[in-house]
């Protein structure tokens, strides 16, 4: 048996040297995986009745093999290779399929399984193909800024761990940057972890950058071949802030309003237009050639009317390039002549003028006694009508807050003035005595009676007006009575008086019943004229009657007398 045996065991080894030279060719067929996921080899032999036993090898870059893991189909025991890069990865199953774990990058070979028989070998080759995806890609060094019309570095385009290497492409709002000469100008490279063999891509863009810019978003984006074909991974948006010069200014008048008065504070802003904004301006005041250096801002308090004019503002660095504004300050001044408290005496003439100044064209109102006036006050001959609290008003109706006003409180004063009438009862009871005074001072106003007689209403006055009062008495006098009314104030002190008779209601009695009986007299003689009339009339009546019918008489007659003369004719 050992002489049986030698042969067939020399011709297992010749067959396995030759299959390790000779390769038969059943096409290649590819295992695609994922680096750290298991790569499954099936065998893709149909295994012989009489096979001896399976192995599986690799392949150098040189060609020769390398055995890895044997599998005997009669004792179902499976040993592997000392291989050091595989050592405790390898799993042969029993129909040969060969997984190895945690794949890398360095699998990817030229496996070959191998079937053995008494009398033949088997092969059958397989192709590992290991893909990593790439970490999603990253702008970093991004600058802080682009400046207009110069070419500055932009930033790194990053995508690390992938295997095979990826494409990186760069996009403006979504177009990809080709490069241009002076415009776009991009750097690629790559690096190998030389451990773990995955590239690193890095993609850097320099860019001329426009106004055109600004807030345009920049992404890039890594291209890779994965197990099921080319993706793409796209990064974040990066928005970058664009450097540009200042093209135009303009000048601002703070806080906005619709006018400016006397007395308000303003704030002069001057602004550029380019990014960054200068922070630096020249501030030319009305009259004032040479300006003042000041930030962006300048500020003037308590503004007079010397204020209006036109405002500049100027670039430090570029004076020409200059904004102008024109600022009117409005004032409204009122002088009332005269004004505060002025006294007078009635019968004087007051010349008052309320005269305005202003900005432009102001509205005046006079009021007396918070009672609005139709016209200008103009005395002539003052009245104690005429006293009271004055005031003009004026104002701007286009500037808020802009108003004026004055006052006037005239005191019209006169010595007293006294007029006395009396008033009889009809009945003859009693008699009123008032005397009515006129003054300003307001006089007060004292009662004397000489005589005799009794006073039912010792005095009642009415009320102060405009100058004017009264107090009324009222007696019924037993005999002629003289009153006399006293009015007396700050400037001089009336007397006048009144004499009352006493018989002076009977006479009055006695006239008015001569009146009466002289008023019934006459409608006795006027009724006994209607009778006599009334009685002619009716005489003349009858007459007229009698006639009439004595003339119809005389016509029947005449009648029969015709007739009876055309009968003697016939």
């Amino acid at each position: 048996m050992a002489s049986k045996a030698a042969p067939s065991c020399r011709l297992v080894f010749c067959l396995l040297i030759s299959a390790a030279v000779l390769r038969p060719g059943l096409g290649l067929y590819t295992v695609s995986s994922t680096y750290g996921d298991t790569i499954i080899m099936p065998c893709r032999l149909d295994v012989p009745q009489n096979l001896m036993f399976g192995k599986w090898k690799y392949e150098k870059p040189d060609g020769s093999p390398v055995f890895i893991a044997f599998r005997s189909s009669t004792k179902k025991s499976v040993q592997y290779d000392d291989v050091p890069e595989y050592k405790d990865r390898l799993s042969l199953s029993e129909n040969y399929t060969l997984s190895i774990s945690n794949a890398r990058i360095s699998d990817e070979k030229r496996f070959v399984c191998m079937l053995v028989t008494e009398d033949n070998v088997f092969e059958a080759p397989t192709i590992v193909k290991v893909f990593k995806q790439p970490s999603k890609p990253e702008i970093v060094s991004k600058a802080p800024f682009l400046e207009t019309e110069q070419l500055k570095k932009l930033g790194d385009c990053i995508s690390k761990d992938s295997y095979p290497e990826g494409n990186i492409t760069w996009y403006r709002s979504g177009r990809v940057l080709q490069p241009l000469e002076g415009v776009v100008d991009i750097v690629f490279k790559k690096e190998m972890d030389p451990v773990t063999q995955l590239y690193t891509m890095t993609s850097s863009l320099e860019y001329k950058t426009t106004k055109a810019d600004i807030q345009m978003p920049f992404t890039c984006s890594v291209t890779y071949y994965g197990p099921s074909g080319q993706k793409t991974v796209y990064s974040e948006q990066a928005v970058f802030d664009i450097y540009y010069p200042t093209e135009q200014v303009t000048l601002q008048v703070l806080p906005p309003r619709s006018a400016i008065k006397e007395g308000d504070n303003i704030t002069l802003k001057c602004l550029g237009n380019g990014n960054p904004p200068p922070e630096e301006f020249f501030f030319y005041l009305p009259g004032q050639p040479e300006g003042i250096r000041s930030s962006n801002t300048y500020t003037l308090t308590d503004v007079r009317r010397n204020a209006t004019g036109d405002y500049r503002c100027s670039l430090t660095d570029k004076k020409s390039m200059i904004a102008s504004t024109t600022i009117t300050v409005h004032y409204l001044d009122l002088s009332l002549n005269p004004s505060g408290e002025v006294t007078k005496q009635i019968g004087d003439a007051l010349p008052v003028s309320c005269t305005i100044s202003a900005s432009r064209n102001a509205t005046v109102v006079w009021m007396k006694d918070n009672t609005r006036l139709k016209s200008s006050p103009s005395f002539s001959s003052l009245q104690y009508q005429d006293a009271g609290n004055y005031v003009c008003e004026t104002a701007l109706q286009e500037v808020e807050g802009l108003k004026k006003r004055e006052s006037l409180t005239l005191i019209v004063e006169g010595k007293p003035q006294i007029r006395m009438t009396k008033i009889i009862d009809p009945r003859g009871l009693s008699k009123t005595v008032i005397c009515h005074v006129e003054g300003f001072p307001k006089p007060a106003i004292q009662w004397t009676i000489t005589g005799s007689g009794s006073v039912i209403n010792q005095t009642e006055e009415s009320p102060y007006i405009n100058g004017k009062y009264y107090s009324k008495i009222i007696i019924s006098p037993e005999e002629n009575v003289t009153l006399t009314c006293t009015a007396e104030n700050q400037l001089e002190r009336t007397v006048n008086s009144l004499n009352v008779s006493a018989n002076e209601n009977r006479e009055k009695v006695n006239d008015q019943a001569k009146l009466i009986v002289g008023i019934v007299v006459g409608l006795l003689l006027a009724a006994l004229v209607a009778g006599v009339v009334y009685w002619l009339y009716m005489k003349k009546s009858k007459t007229a009657s009698k006639h009439v019918n004595k003339d119809l008489g005389n016509l029947e007659e005449n009648k029969k007398l015709e007739e009876n003369n055309h009968k003697t004719e016939a």
